[in-house]
């Protein structure tokens, strides 16, 4: 893929050095993605997050110490947080569905395919939620279901059809596009949404609208 602009700054968080140097070794050889650093437990990767500030961070669920839960949940407190791409060898939605509520972004398994794992970070890093059918179910049954229908209607209009696009996957750029807006606008828009919703990001406002009908 040629470079178009600014590079992708990825952070790689792992415990095992092997699986590190083959994630470095196949992403630099991408002409948009830049790797800028390295480490090996949670705690390790928030004070590298906070040092080098990635656009994104790749991410094992299971680490000694710090875990990759804990660590999302520090990492969102940052000035400005990275998207994190939960990378894990656990196919179990137990595994898997805390670390999204935690704020991560998505998941791709150990094994993807090389192109595959490149495509994801361009997707996490342009704004989009990647979620499998199955881990979006096991997300929207644990929702709290008391009042979350009735905080919608605080919801302008406008603000619904941005929702709707959120929950479609589209990042804040193709949602500007798509209702001729700026960008600035859109993320206004996205935080009066959380706000309103009472939600912490993207992934729980797509859930959210999925779960109460709120989609294109």
């Amino acid at each position: 893929m040629l470079n178009t602009g600014t590079k992708i700054r990825v952070l790689l968080v792992d415990d095992h050095q092997v699986v590190r140097r083959g994630l470095r070794t196949f992403l630099e050889i991408q002409d948009d993605i830049d790797v800028v650093g390295e480490a090996s437990d949670g705690a390790g990767g928030v004070a590298q997050a906070e040092e080098l500030k990635p656009d994104v961070v790749l991410m094992d669920v299971k680490m000694p110490g710090m875990d990759g839960v804990e660590a999302l949940r520090k990492l969102r407190e940052l000035a400005n947080p990275a998207r994190v791409l939960i990378v894990t060898s656990f196919t179990e939605q137990r595994t898997v569905v805390p670390a999204l509520r935690a704020g991560a972004a998505g998941y791709v398994y150990k094994d993807v395919d090389p192109d595959a794992l490149a495509g994801a970070i361009r997707s996490v890093h342009a704004g989009h939620v990647l979620l499998q059918p199955e881990v979006a179910g096991a997300l929207l049954s644990q929702e709290e279901t008391g009042g979350g229908q009735g905080r919608g209607g605080s919801l302008t209009e406008r603000e619904r059809e941005v929702l709707c696009l959120i929950a479609d996957g589209r990042s804040n750029r193709e949602i500007a596009r798509a209702l001729v807006l700026s960008e600035k606008t859109v993320k206004t828009h996205v935080s009066n949404i959380l706000m309103k919703l009472d939600l912490a990001d993207r992934t729980q406002a797509a859930l959210w609208a999925v779960r109460h009908g709120v989609t294109g």
